[in-house]
């Protein structure tokens, strides 16, 4: 759908759900490229209403043909009503959902705009400077703040299942080792070597019940440029578990320019996970972290694999996604190799 069709679409579809307002027009309207999972459009939007004219900016997430990830709009929607206003968090307001095609021609929903952000690419940290380490300690007290998110009364947790807190590690690998198999288009020896790892390997128990954002790191957020973070994006992948999956995400290696001595590239360890602990209420476990950061880089290639399937179907043309099964897709398997190396022998894994 072209942005003209679009803004003329959804101008009547605001109309129709804003409280009094009338004679609304989009004013303007871009697309956000860079993310894989949904079409997603700024959007000024015009209107009056009984006090005068108005203006809004807003974010449009429309459902495309196919995405990097198989996601549910409504979960995305629910994660970001659980975090509104509260831990200090910077999150958008949830504002409409749709769940049907008629009004847009594809499921979406709109939240407000968060202004004056943009995104840092994880692979040029150095563009952070000299505001690193007033980046890094919010990047780590944010996500901190989200596994401190109540779970009980929460919107996602109408919405989704809340695992036993020793069962987290089993639905999560379960889930991704299928993506891998059932999207690869060739063999995965060494997905399959991890998931064996892990699978005879358990982590313990989650400590407590969280909210994971699934794909907190570097790249989804939104700074100012002046050392201060704005805007926590990309939800999508939220669900209810073990916190250490989001620290373990949020670190992988290649989210932080391959600097193994800082913490996802801002700042030395033990003062990054002191900020985490502090925030969240999790102690930290040498043990479940292992097991969490070798399972991300599993999460990852299930997410590689599945992009290039899309990709390659012709199912969506975006090139992240031909990009994603390359690049990455290897980048993700030679940490795994590495990783396992040692615990492999002429008796096999260890």
């Amino acid at each position: 759908m072209l942005e003209e069709e679009v803004a003329q679409k959804f101008a009547a579809y605001a109309e129709a759900r804003l409280p009094g307002a009338r004679s609304v027009s989009v004013a303007a309207i871009s697309r956000i490229h860079g993310g894989a999972s949904r079409q997603t459009y700024s959007i000024d939007l015009a209107y009056e209403d009984a006090t005068g004219p108005k203006t809004k900016g807003l974010i449009l997430r429309r459902d495309p043909p196919d995405s990097l990830i198989d996601t549910e709009r409504r979960i995305e929607f629910a994660a970001i009503k659980s975090a509104y206003g509260q831990n200090d968090l910077p999150v958008p307001e949830a504002l409409f959902l749709e769940t049907e095609t008629e009004a847009m021609g594809a499921p979406f929903f709109v939240m407000g705009r968060i202004e004056g952000g943009e995104p840092l690419n994880p692979f040029k940290m150095d563009a952070i400077e000299p505001h690193r380490k007033a980046v890094g300690e919010q990047f780590f007290r944010h996500l901190g703040g989200i596994a401190a998110l109540p779970v009980t009364g929460s919107a996602l947790a109408d919405e989704v299942d809340v695992p036993a807190p020793d069962q987290c590690w089993r639905r999560e690998l379960d889930y991704w080792a299928n993506e891998i198999r059932t999207n690869a288009a060739s063999p995965q020896p060494i997905a399959e070597a991890a998931i064996r790892h892990l699978e005879r390997n358990p982590p313990p128990p989650a400590q407590r019940l969280s909210i994971v954002h699934g794909d907190y790191r570097t790249g989804n957020y939104l700074h100012d440029g002046a050392g201060r973070i704005n805007a926590i994006l990309d939800w999508e992948m939220a669900h209810i578990g073990d916190p250490y999956e989001d620290l373990a995400w949020a670190t992988d290696l290649l989210w932080c320019g391959n600097d193994q001595e800082r913490a996802a590239g801002f700042m030395p360890w033990p003062e990054a996970i002191g900020i985490w602990q502090e925030a969240s209420g999790v102690q930290f476990d040498p043990v479940a972290f292992e097991w969490w950061s070798i399972f991300s880089h599993v999460k990852a290639l299930g997410i590689w694999v599945s992009s290039a399937k899309a990709f390659k179907d012709g199912a969506n043309d975006d090139p992240i996604l031909a990009w994603s099964g390359w690049f990455t897709h290897a980048a993700h398997e030679l940490m795994i190799a590495m990783r396992l190396g040692p615990k492999y022998g002429a008796g096999g894994p260890q």
